[in-house]
């Protein structure tokens, strides 16, 4: 063994080593090898913030073995992934294997391609301590917040909490918007909605109420609509001014790290958790047959909207082959990163686009295939021509009145014959093709009806929209949106209902006291300031102490003062009550929460420990044995349904059970969720299936 190259995980040690040949000894050193210890801050404060960093509890033989490999090799390539946090990872390396932090051994792979990596490896150079002291900064800025303000909370408001710089914004974020909801206040208004079909025609195109000749007017009452519907009854309309346009819809851009969370969330229902584990294995290497280990996509934790020359003249030979040069733009498409952007990777793009997602789909997990379609259409739609639409507008008078329709035919699809975008509120586009219309042209009125509507309060956050919103506020990095949301909803902040995320009791109380204690913290400029400093170290004008220094002096002095006036206060929540009575001493039962969840113990503890399992009930009786189905939980936290008498009854589902009853066999029927929830038989040769009805 000659040369060692150390990576982050096995997946990608195995990519590498079939680029890099025998010469080559490529191991992991899964993840971080040393980091602050978790049980205590680790932070010496009054030595300019010094850290006490020790190996990772349970990867001691990891380190001996790295120590013994590096011992032995002629050469050592620090290969972790190409960010901030990758960086910090190989300064770690360096230091157990005592490295020389001025030879050139740090080495990078935007994609792990064969190209990919033999540019990284042609390419290396001395580890970016810059970038490692933005990481260190970070890591202890976030220590020094987590755990000075997580017993504080434990102490005023429930046992256990924890506190964070990024997670404290995310959940207020969320809670703004809740009390936006509840302070709006809803205002009546009316729509009036024709259906009109041109004289010789069959087919009827809708319009709406626009005004009269002197402008628009808004509806405000029922008085008001069947005022207008009066004057106009029995009148003629007549097609009073045709517009015809051109318009040309351009394709979305390729993805950055949270676009993708975004549109996994949006078309495939993906949390954001989920697609970046997806997408991390896609950048490490997937075995494709035929082929071996392959890494389909660019690195994944990216905010920058560059693509490097070869990927666009592959994009545009592949849309001439396949579809023809009318689908390519005069010149390839650049965008342009946001301002703040790192702009250190290219966006997230296939490695090769002659690997179309249907060719490598039988070597490709469900979710794999999915995202990397995604991925894989959203990039070659981004280097295709414009749709271009043919649009109608009408304005159709009957007496004074005038209602207003429009339309649109696709001339040329365009990018979209592969990809559309989709949008936030789920929303499709409403327009449809009117009928050929010319000017004085009199229509027949098929129908003209009055709608009553309310103004709607604003929307709750999607995780789409949260991590939408973070960016747009510069609120945590790329690689942080994920784990953000996957703290706050698992420790109770927040909790989802279908695909919102409304905030607990917990959330608003715990928000309302650190913006009342801690208006920093709890500031969104502020966060968003503290972002761009850690930027700014970074780039090596900001010393990483000094930063925590700035921070820390008033953080601790707003910490000693909240503390001070808040002795003896104990904030209660009304969610942790309960109308239960012990059964042994008498006084209240109260939910609590352990390392597995919730629970139900008397109040009088540490006097009384009496407990009692909470049990969700669905109100449906046990298929076997007739006893209540309840709600349970894997080890891994899947949901899953059985029987309360168990083990006295074995009866268990990964599907709900209703009461409803097979009209072929009289079996129970059980409800499969998703877009289209349906209803089956689970009966051995039934097969009985049909459409759930909506839930209310």
């Amino acid at each position: 063994m000659s040369k060692l190259v150390i990576v982050e995980s096995p997946a990608k040690a195995k990519t590498i080593k079939k680029y890099l040949g025998s010469d080559y000894e490529v191991v992991a050193s899964m993840g971080h090898i040393r980091d602050l210890n978790p049980n205590r801050l680790s932070v010496d404060i009054k030595k300019k913030f010094a850290p006490k960093y020790e190996i990772i509890k349970g990867k001691e033989k990891l380190a001996d073995d790295l120590i013994k490999l590096a011992g032995k090799s002629d050469y050592v390539y620090l290969a972790t992934d190409p960010d901030r946090e990758g960086e910090a990872i190989s300064w770690h390396l360096a230091f157990l294997l005592d490295l020389d932090l001025n030879d050139s051994n740090r080495v990078t792979f935007n994609e792990i391609t064969k190209t990919g990596v033999t540019n990284g490896m042609n390419s290396p150079r001395q580890i970016d301590i810059d970038l490692v002291n933005a990481q260190q900064a970070r890591r202890i800025l976030d220590r020094l917040v987590g755990y000075k303000l997580s017993p504080f909370l434990s102490q005023k408001i429930r046992k256990g909490l924890s506190a964070g710089r990024v997670q404290t914004v995310a959940v207020k974020i969320i809670v703004d918007r809740e009390r936006k909801i509840r302070a709006f206040k809803p205002e009546e208004y009316w729509t009036i909605d024709a259906k009109f079909i041109p004289k010789g025609s069959r087919k009827t195109f809708p319009a709406s109420f626009y005004g009269d000749r002197n402008g628009k007017i808004k509806i405000e009452s029922a008085q008001q609509a069947d005022e207008i519907l009066e004057a106009i009854k029995d009148e003629q309309a007549i097609v009073e001014k045709v517009k015809h346009g051109t318009r040309r819809r351009k394709p979305a851009p390729p993805f950055i790290t949270s676009t993708l969370q975004q549109e996994a969330s949006r078309k495939l229902g993906f949390q954001s958790k989920r697609t970046m584990k997806v997408a991390q294995e896609l950048y490490e290497g997937v075995d494709i047959e035929g082929m071996g280990s392959v890494g389909l996509i660019t690195y994944m934790r990216t905010d920058s909207l560059r693509l490097s020359e070869d990927a666009l003249n592959a994009a545009e030979a592949f849309i001439r082959s396949k579809w023809g040069e009318k689908y390519l733009p005069k010149e390839h498409r650049h965008f342009k990163s946001r301002s703040n952007a790192q702009d250190g990777h290219e966006a997230i793009r296939p490695t090769m686009v002659d690997l179309e997602p249907i060719k490598v789909k039988d070597s490709l997990t469900s979710d794999q295939f999915k995202l990397y379609k995604l991925i894989w259409e959203r990039f070659i739609a981004c280097q295709m021509a414009e749709c271009v639409q043919k649009t109608t507008q009408a304005d159709i008078a009957i007496k004074d009145y005038i209602f207003k329709a429009s339309g649109y035919r696709v001339d040329f699809d365009g990018y979209t014959v592969l990809y559309v975008e989709s949008k936030d509120d789920g929303s499709d586009e409403k327009e449809s093709e009117l009928p050929p219309l010319e000017k004085d042209m009199p229509l027949k009125i098929k129908g003209i009806v009055p709608n009553q509507h309310f103004t709607q309060p604003p929307a709750r956050y999607t995780e789409a929209s949260l991590i939408k919103a973070l960016e747009e506020y510069g609120i945590g990095r790329p690689s942080t949106y994920a784990a953000t949301i996957s703290t706050i909803t698992s420790r109770g902040y927040v909790k989802r209902e279908s695909k919102t995320l409304i905030p607990t009791e917990l959330g608003e109380v715990s928000t309302k006291l650190m913006e009342e204690r801690f208006p920093k913290i709890a500031n969104v400029k502020f966060t968003a300031q503290m972002e761009q400093n850690l930027d700014t170290v970074e780039e090596g004008q900001y010393q990483w102490v000094q930063l925590l220094t700035d921070f820390y002096g008033d953080f601790d002095k707003t910490l000693k003062k909240a503390k001070e006036e808040m002795k003896g206060v104990k904030i209660e929540l009304e969610e942790d009550k309960t109308d239960l009575v012990c059964d042994k001493c008498g006084k209240p039962m109260v939910v609590k929460y352990g390392r597995y969840g919730r629970f139900i113990a008397c109040s009088g503890y540490p006097d009384c420990k009496n407990i009692v399992k909470v049990v969700n009930k669905i109100g449906v009786p046990c298929p076997k044995c007739n006893g209540d189905v309840i709600v349970k939980n894997t080890k891994r936290g899947r949901q899953f349904f059985g029987c309360s008498n168990y083990p006295n009854c074995d009866f268990v589902s990964w599907y709900e059970p209703t009461t409803e009853k097979c009209p072929q066999c009289g079996a129970v029927l059980f409800k499969k969720k998703g877009k289209k929830p349906k209803l089956f038989c689970n009966a051995e040769g039934c097969g009985f299936e049909k459409e759930a009805p909506e839930e209310n």
